[in-house]
């Protein structure tokens, strides 16, 4: 078996595409490590998870086609506390989305991004939890850089598409994996961005590209299965809309980014709640239909603007407009 260290797509990732990591907000652990597993229980603690150096989970073994526990699997609602794991949460709507899930009394796994950390995740994930129900592909980047295409250094855009783009292909591919070998299967939610209903995205063009390809990622994806006959695995895209993180904040610094943000955005806690009842609604359900769950709508979108060109609305609610 090959281990995450020999693996090509993880070489290109340590050597190429190394992000800039976001800062873990809990407490400092006994072993220094780049990014560092945790394991949050449902009363609120902290856990160290220590994920062996070398997982065991191949990147060059087959995707399995068809799984008969998949096929044949069970369709019937799934009963909480659902397992459920996070990339990209140790900040911003993931690090929101967790203590919502936490809240309604869920197990939850938290990661930064790096396929080492996925593939250790889904290692844990077999070995301590048994099924996992709920996989939501959060993690993303723009290198916190906005600036016209003509000027973005190399680094920039290998870290923007390693991470939006080539991330979460890999994450997708491990949950399926994962999923597939469970009787009752599970769901991923992967979240969209600016530029995935193919408007442009002046400034961060690469990061609007890559958005872009998350829809038609799920889209793909959601045929594949389909092709399969694979019953209950399903990939769904979840829309958080404009979420006031250190990311989109970085970014106030033209008239017209800070009217929209002013505008349209909220803040994580406030999308958070919204998309966390929506989101364990559907495995609670029973449903096995791919979904699109979006926080801003375009009516409310509208709404907001026109509010905002009318009366004034949200004029300076996060910064000062010119």
């Amino acid at each position: 078996m090959a281990t995450a260290t020999s693996s090509p797509t993880c070489q290109f990732l340590t050597h190429f595409g190394s992000p800039r990591p976001h800062p873990i907000i809990f407490p400092p652990i006994s072993k220094q490590t780049h990014f560092q597993p945790y394991r949050i229980i449902a009363n609120g603690s902290l856990r160290n998870n220590y994920f062996s150096p070398t997982p065991t989970i191949s990147s060059n073994s087959p995707l399995l086609v068809k799984a008969q526990a998949s096929i044949n699997g069970e369709r019937e609602p799934m009963v909480p506390p659902f397992n459920v794991l996070i990339t990209g949460s140790s900040k911003g709507i993931g690090y929101a989305l967790a203590k919502k899930f936490l809240i309604a009394g869920d197990n939850v796994i938290i990661c930064s991004r790096s396929a080492e950390r996925v593939e250790s995740a889904v290692n844990n994930l077999r070995e301590e939890y048994g099924e996992q129900r709920v996989w939501i592909n959060n993690a993303g980047s723009n290198a916190y850089s906005y600036k016209p295409l003509a000027e973005a250094s190399d680094e920039d855009l290998i870290e923007v598409v390693s991470t939006n783009t080539l991330g979460l292909m890999i994450c997708c591919r491990e949950a399926i994996k994962m999923m597939l070998q469970q009787p009752r299967g599970g769901h991923i939610f992967n979240i969209d961005g600016a530029g995935s209903d193919g408007r442009p995205t002046p400034r961060f063009a690469a990061y609007g590209a890559t958005k872009r390809s998350v829809v038609h990622l799920t889209k793909s994806l959601q045929a594949e299965l389909q092709m399969q006959d694979v019953k209950n695995v399903v990939v769904h895209n979840l829309s958080p809309g404009m979420v006031t993180t250190d990311l989109l904040m970085s970014g106030a610094t033209t008239k017209q980014a800070k009217f929209f943000i002013n505008v349209l955005a909220e803040p994580a806690e406030v999308v958070a709640d919204y998309l966390v009842p929506n989101i364990r609604s559907i495995p609670a359900s029973g449903s096995w239909k791919p979904t699109y769950i979006r926080f801003l709508t375009g009516l409310k979108a509208y709404s907001q603007i026109f509010s905002r060109l009318a009366f004034g609305a949200r004029r300076n609610r996060y910064v000062l407009e010119d």
